[in-house]
């Protein structure tokens, strides 16, 4: 799996668990996003992801991670959105025998903190954004320490940074 975040430069992905808005983030850092999620072609999200994004993405699989998957029936559409409360580990499983190869996990902190408590993940995206909010929602936590080694670092846009990990497997 591949993680996709933007973070302040304090490393937070939200100022507030009621922040509804990527207003913060650059228009770099979504020309990014739209071309890497397309690339890999379907992305895993969380409810509170969903809502901020208000609709499937277009030419992606949208999978949104859920404990009530069937207050979405009337959103669900196969191959364009679906809403499921299955753990991480079995949407990769049930992915992989659909034919799709890749994935991008895409927020919020609990989504990615599941993936990283399962060693779910292979490559991290991160793109460093020039604010700094004081306070706010981590990229996650209670997962255990995850050694990365850089894989590419460049500048996105005029004061934004792209950074490429891999998880370093031991």
């Amino acid at each position: 799996m591949v993680f996709i975040a933007v973070v302040s430069a304090d490393g937070r992905i939200a100022e507030s668990k009621e922040q509804l808005t990527l207003s913060w983030t650059s228009k770099d850092d979504t020309k990014f996003f739209i071309r890497k999620t397309k690339q890999l072609g379907v992305v895993i999200m969380g409810r509170k992801t969903f809502e901020t994004i208000g609709k499937p993405l277009n030419d992606r699989l949208t999978i949104v991670m859920t404990k009530s998957p069937e207050l979405y029936n009337h959103k669900q559409k196969e191959g364009l959105i679906e809403f499921t409360s299955m753990p991480p580990s079995a949407i990769i499983e049930n992915l992989s025998l659909r034919g799709y190869g890749a994935a991008a996990v895409v927020g919020g902190s609990l989504v990615y903190s599941q993936f990283l408590r399962d060693r779910l993940v292979d490559e991290i995206y991160l793109t460093i954004e020039p604010v700094l909010f004081g306070r706010g929602i981590l990229l996650g936590d209670e997962f255990e320490k995850t050694s990365l080694r850089l894989l590419n670092l460049s500048r996105l846009g005029r004061d934004s940074v792209l950074v490429h990990y891999g998880v370093a497997r031991k």
